[in-house]
């Protein structure tokens, strides 16, 4: 392994933490926080760490697979421990500045803060920009600001990107970053347009395009959007939130007026109708057995249902006093997610049309032994080790969610508050049921079960390999 290239990946990445600190610290500075001192002690403690690491002189620029994986690892742990500082520094216990700080970069939205608006307003900042800075993720950034980090710098974002097949939209995998990251700023700047059009502050509105736009949910607000009370900011969430699920190829696509090509998308055409379907049941269920009027049930049905199936975990209603089938609809889109390559977590749409697809050949097999019948995603034909390789992400996360509820459920909690904590962390969706449900949060767990759902988020947007090669002592030799 090239080590002390991935050294300095590190030192670079705390160096851009750093960076972005300053605008909190600002904020901080101008309304005259408590929070200043801490963000002065942590700009300089992460900046310290920053130019100690870069110091260290690489041998090659040769980044292989193996190290790109241990790099974006490294970066996403140092980020989280690092971008801790400030809630440490302000009054937070180092275990839950480290859980918010974790569920702000992987755009879980799981909080132990129960009232968001009583914070200083650089902290307020700090939650909502390390989301966003985690939606495209911090090494795409890196990569769209810097020259490319060697050869092999195609192996970070292949590490960091979400999904089952990685792409490039450009030849160089710096144009690609930068490609994607004009498309991630027009739509946060579109969104803080219309929210401020639609009556809302300018600083929720900033913070608000942040959290939605990197399918984040922390809200600055203790009711989250129903603090609003506004149908029409509901209504513009919900767009920004469901085009933010999309594949970005697609949406780089329709940039360019390639409009056919991206409809065509057969993950997009299913990311719809799965959003369409269990919008339209939850809907029925609310009308027929709560009695609320239809647009209330529509409005509110599709609300939470984009909300919870692009992992944002925003709140206009509380879904945990929902007749259980719905609850059921809901745990169901949680579990999809959104669109590979998109800011969304959960399993993603792409692998269930490839495990589906898996499960029909293997049963036509069973009727005609001799058919070799190879399987297709978007026209294209998907190679048997991606095939295999899904299979095995499904069951690692199978696996990963019953343990980490297991060790939820040593709090004494049931099995609807440890299992849904286990789905909504892996899944990067924020809020669950019971205990964790919208109306309340996860500051009452334990230090245990803090830190193994901190874990847990981060297998869950790194798309578990790259944490889990950590773990083989084979990767750290040369």
């Amino acid at each position: 392994m090239n080590r002390k290239l991935v050294v300095r990946v590190v030192g670079l990445i705390l160096g851009i933490e750093a960076i972005c600190m300053l605008p909190s610290l600002i904020i901080a500075l101008i309304t005259g926080g408590e929070d200043l001192l801490p963000f002065c002690w942590s700009v300089a403690l992460c900046a310290l760490t920053s130019f100690l690491l870069l110091l260290v002189r690489q041998d090659s620029k040769r980044l292989q697979t193996r190290d790109g994986f241990v790099a974006v690892a490294l970066c996403w742990i140092a980020l989280s421990l690092f971008g801790a500082l400030p809630y440490s520094f302000w009054g937070f216990s180092y275990a839950d500045a480290v859980f918010e700080t974790v569920s702000g970069f992987t755009t879980t939205g799981a909080t132990i803060v129960a009232a968001p608006s009583a914070l200083p307003r650089g902290l307020q900042f700090w939650r909502a920009l390390t989301q966003w800075m985690g939606g495209m993720g911090v090494l795409v950034m890196v990569l769209a600001l810097l020259p490319s980090l060697g050869e092999g710098s195609v192996n970070l974002m292949k590490a960091e990107s979400p999904g089952p097949i990685s792409s490039k939209l450009r030849p160089k995998t710096s144009e690609t970053a930068k490609s994607l990251y004009i498309i991630y700023i027009v739509l946060t700047v579109a969104e803080m347009i219309a929210l401020c059009a639609a009556g809302m502050p300018v600083f929720d509105s900033i913070t608000t395009a942040f959290t939605t736009i990197s399918t984040g949910g922390f809200s600055v607000r203790d009711a989250s959007i129903a603090h609003y009370g506004s149908e029409l900011i509901n209504w513009i969430i919900v767009a920004f939130m469901f085009v933010s699920a999309v594949n970005f190829g697609a949406l780089f696509q329709l940039q360019r007026g390639q409009w056919k090509d991206a409809l065509k998308s057969e993950e997009l055409r299913l990311y719809a109708f799965i959003t369409l379907g269990a919008s339209a049941l939850i809907a029925a269920d609310l009308f027929l057995k709560f009695g609320k009027g239809v647009y209330e049930s529509i409005s509110e049905a599709v609300f939470q249902v984009v909300t919870l199936m692009t992992t944002t975990g925003y709140a206009t209603a509380d879904f945990d006093l929902w007749p259980h089938f719905s609850k059921a609809v809901l745990l169901l889109v949680m579990f999809v997610g959104g669109c590979a390559g998109s800011t969304a977590g959960g399993v993603k749409v792409s692998r269930v049309v490839i495990l589906f697809k898996g499960l029909r050949r293997e049963l036509r097999r069973v009727l005609h032994t001799r058919e070799v019948r190879p399987l297709t995603l978007e026209g294209a034909r998907v190679e048997e080790g991606t095939v295999s390789s899904v299979s095995v992400f499904f069951f690692a996360y199978v696996v990963i969610m019953v343990l980490c509820a297991a060790v939820v459920s040593l709090d004494g909690v049931g099995l609807e508050t440890s299992l849904s904590a286990a789905l909504t962390t892996i899944s990067n969706v924020g809020p669950g049921f019971s205990l964790i449900g919208p109306s309340y949060n996860f500051a009452f767990l334990s230090v245990l079960s803090k830190v193994t759902l901190s874990i847990t988020m981060l297998l869950g947007r790194l798309e578990i390999l790259p944490l889990l090669v950590l773990l083989f002592p084979s990767v750290w030799k040369k």
